[in-house]
């Protein structure tokens, strides 16, 4: 790929990032500005019922809240291209500080998770074509579908009971100790039980898929050529079963953003996480509608962004998925013949 290509390519995905979150800001402002409740009722608490119709109706200037729907957002993009995403109503201070101070919990956790998930779900899945029909293969499925379909909140208060109230050994919330913030040690034992939780959730969906995948690339003809040629099954899988399914399971990543990111959101709520998922909940119980946009927007570039990344990186492993260098189209080459 020559440079003016390349150029071409990012300028393009780019674009279309810019275009899918100018979309899901506008969605979001509008769900958020029509959506039931108060916002000043987080802002001022109960201060609001004894306002008079003009207090009232200078605190909504004062906050940005009067007005039509289009002219709020409008005047929410222009600051926000700006670096200004709008005041928390419920801290009463700029939302992008407010999650400044948690997001890094949520992305600790996240992305630990999300690569022991893969790690043990590529893992499972290689076990299970290896020992394809067998009882190995056949008790892993039943095991993972099991623990698959068990509840997150149930299982998160499960083991919330069993390490940290019965036996003591692990704490069951927060990120870690007071003044212990710095402390990699204290931190890793309280990410502990989220990630037991999240592997739990979610390693044997991908990990099923991922087998089914495998099971049919051994079935292809380069297959039964490398068994007649002695080559044993871990190598056939591992070496080129494995490679050939490369571009699915990075898409399977990709897709799969979004699940783990709810599924940490979810897991905050349960351990009392600090982090954006549990600041999620609470802005939305709130209205504090600035803080819940900038949570959401900031989940929106993660999911979207993941997934122009995928492609990209699909591109550059299997050609075949590129017009113009992996080969003539379907309909320009049948033209020709």
């Amino acid at each position: 790929m020559n440079f003016q290509k390349m150029y071409h390519t990012i300028w393009c995905k780019l674009a279309v990032f810019v275009i899918a979150m100018g979309i899901l800001s506008i969605a979001v402002f509008y769900v958020s500005s029509y959506a039931p409740g108060d916002p000043l009722q987080s802002f001022y608490g109960e201060r609001v019922e004894q306002m008079s119709p003009a207090e009232h109706e200078a605190a909504r200037q004062r906050l940005g809240l009067d007005g039509p729907v289009y002219q709020r957002y409008l005047s929410w993009l222009h600051h926000a291209v700006q670096g200004d995403f709008g005041i928390s109503f419920k801290y009463k201070e700029p939302a992008l500080d407010v999650i400044r101070a948690l997001i890094g919990n949520t992305l600790l956790l996240g992305s630990i998770s999300y690569a022991i998930v893969f790690i043990l779900a590529i893992g499972l899945a290689v076990c299970c074509a290896l020992h394809e029909d067998t009882w190995i293969d056949r008790a892993i499925c039943k095991i993972g579908t099991i623990v698959f379909y068990l509840p997150a909140f149930w299982v998160g208060l499960v083991l919330i009971l069993l390490f940290n109230v019965n036996l003591g050994w692990l704490p069951g919330s927060g990120a870690y100790d007071p003044g212990q913030s710095d402390n990699v040690l204290n931190r890793l034992e309280h990410l502990v039980l989220p990630m037991l939780v999240m592997v739990i959730s979610h390693v044997w969906y991908y990990a099923y898929m991922i087998r089914n995948k495998l099971l049919d690339e051994t079935r292809q003809e380069y297959v039964f050529l490398a068994k007649v040629k002695g080559f044993s099954r871990f190598y056939i899988v591992c070496t080129h079963c494995l490679r050939n399914v490369a571009p699915t399971i990075v898409s399977i990543m990709a897709v799969s953003v979004n699940h783990i990111l709810g599924g940490t959101y979810v897991v905050e709520a349960v351990f009392s996480y600090p982090g954006i998922g549990h600041l999620s909940i609470e802005s939305a119980k709130y209205h504090d509608y600035n803080l819940l946009m900038l949570i959401v927007l900031i989940t929106g570039a993660l999911v979207i962004a993941s997934g122009l990344i995928a492609q990209a990186v699909n591109e550059r492993i299997d050609g075949r998925m590129k017009t113009a260098e992996g080969g003539a189209s379907w309909n320009r080459s049948h033209r020709s013949a």
